[in-house]
């Protein structure tokens, strides 16, 4: 067996890592201190995301890629949260959208402006509130427009149409326990978690069924990770009895067995998988080590074949991964990781050097489905582009506004002016263009003015309770020195 190790035919068994130069790390950043085994960092062709420590509430930078060196400390923040943000996640359809999960128990989508942020920014375009204990997960749906997952502490699924602000499913009773972390398949028709009860779950969110489910899939006590591969198999991260750090490889077919089981060492961090879908290499980062591991997955046994091991002297707090679109062709670069210190990001460079077969046509930034076509059960795979000739970036669709006929859906109202991400204008329901959508419009100018009424009768109160307070302290004063 170990002479057939040595043999084995591969692209990547001389990938190698490589640090960038001092001048082109990100200095002088404060990354979060907040205990959640997340990534704490997200990365596109167009800028780079960390969540950094905020004094009174939850707080991440936005930087473009080309903002290299020390970054000021007056820089603008993305500052909207009431309480530490626990993870972040870029629109894969729109490099200017990204969303943010936090322990003030809501979802919030941002836009970033084109050249990136010039003052903090503390509105969002939307915020998606359905979870009662704070988010530690975000996901986007790799193929459909707008629809996003946030996971919670309360154990609660939910699946988003950020265009409409409205909660498209609610899974509350699949997770009796935390989740550790979820991940879409291919083509989003289904997703798996892994859970703090050890079991490994592989779920259909539109029927909100459980498609398979492995219990105990790692037996440690430690926080798992499990991910969804192109070909379906699930790939799982966690610990055994013994504390020791464990990959293994699932077929969702027969969930009896791991196809594969390895044991790294006996290490305290979290894994982090990090998988390439386009040349079926993982990237295995531990929360805390100073090193990434990287393994090739393939059709034969034994399925997980170690390939070679990027160190430094650092730790990291956290990994963001660079899109394959976003990625140098030319100097044979397969995959970019943005690697997170106490007070700086410094990104690693995985290159092979070899130039043939490196890039298949990889997933484009067009969506597949629109968010309402998903819903009503249609998969697609992504929509592939070719990187021969490098990529390079589109103009970002402009963001729409979609103001939602409160009265056609029998969900609870949201409110007016949510918005629409990218979206073609003729998304806006139809009953607007009809008499029933002036009905609609003259209802909804009824509700507003009975919350203006209700808003009014509120100040006045609040007012006379304010008088009738000072009253009161007035008098007291009086007593207290003897006048009254």
């Amino acid at each position: 067996m170990s002479f057939r190790k040595v043999v084995r035919q591969s692209k990547f068994r001389h990938v190698f890592g490589q640090p960038v130069k001092n001048d082109q790390c990100y200095e002088d950043i404060r990354v979060s201190r907040v205990t959640w085994d997340s990534t704490f960092c997200a990365v596109n062709p167009k800028f780079l995301a960390v969540i950094v420590e905020a004094s009174g509430g939850g707080a991440f930078l936005v930087l473009p890629l080309s903002k290299t060196g020390r970054i000021d400390k007056a820089y603008p923040t993305v500052c909207g949260h009431t309480g530490p943000v626990l993870d972040i996640d870029w629109c894969p359809h729109n490099d200017e959208v990204i969303a943010s999960g936090s322990e003030d128990c809501t979802v919030m989508v941002w836009q970033i402006p084109e050249n990136g942020l010039t003052s903090p920014l503390t509105e969002p375009v939307v915020v998606l509130e359905g979870h009662t204990k704070r988010v530690g997960i975000i996901a986007w749906h790799p193929t459909a427009r707008n629809v996003l997952l946030s996971a919670g502490c309360d154990n609660v699924v939910l699946i988003w149409n950020v265009g409409t602000a409205e909660e498209l499913y609610r899974l509350d009773s699949l997770h009796p326990d935390l989740i550790y972390n979820v991940s879409w398949n291919h083509n989003g028709s289904l997703f798996c978690s892994a859970c703090k009860d050890k079991s490994v779950r592989i779920i259909d969110p539109r029927r909100g069924t459980l498609v398979a489910e492995r219990e105990k899939a790692h037996e440690g006590a430690r926080p798992m990770r499990a991910i969804f591969l192109a070909d379906g198999k699930v790939f799982t991260t966690g610990f055994s009895r013994m504390s020791e750090r464990q990959l293994a490889l699932w077929d969702p077919e027969n969930l009896e067995e791991p196809m594969a089981l390895q044991e790294l060492d006996s290490s305290n961090g979290a894994l982090l998988p990090f998988y390439d879908p386009d040349t079926s290499v993982v990237y295995v980062c531990g929360k805390g080590d100073s090193s990434i591991r990287y393994f090739e997955i393939t059709e034969e046994p034994p399925y997980i074949h170690f390939l070679n091991t990027f160190t430094s002297k650092e730790p990291q707090r956290g990994m963001g991964s660079m899109p394959k679109r976003g990625l140098e062709v030319s100097k044979c670069e397969i995959a970019r990781f943005y690697k997170l210190h106490e007070r700086k990001c410094e990104p690693i460079v995985m290159t092979v050097p070899r130039k043939d077969d490196l890039y298949p046509d990889t997933a484009g930034p067009e969506a597949a489905l629109e968010a309402e076509e998903w819903v009503s059960g249609r998969d697609a795979d992504p929509i592939l582009i070719s990187l021969r000739e490098a990529y390079v970036p589109s103009k970002q669709r402009d963001l729409k506004i979609s103001r939602r006929n409160v009265l056609s859906d029998s969900r609870p109202a949201m409110a007016p002016g949510s918005s629409h991400l990218g979206a073609p204008a003729s998304t806006t329901t139809a009953a607007d263009a009809t008499p029933s959508g002036s009905l609609a419009r003259a209802g909804e100018a009824g509700k507003l003015e009975e919350v203006m009424q209700e808003l009014r009768a509120l100040r006045a109160l609040v007012k006379e309770q304010g008088d009738r307070i000072c009253r009161l302290e007035e008098q007291l004063g009086r007593m207290e020195n003897g006048d009254a």
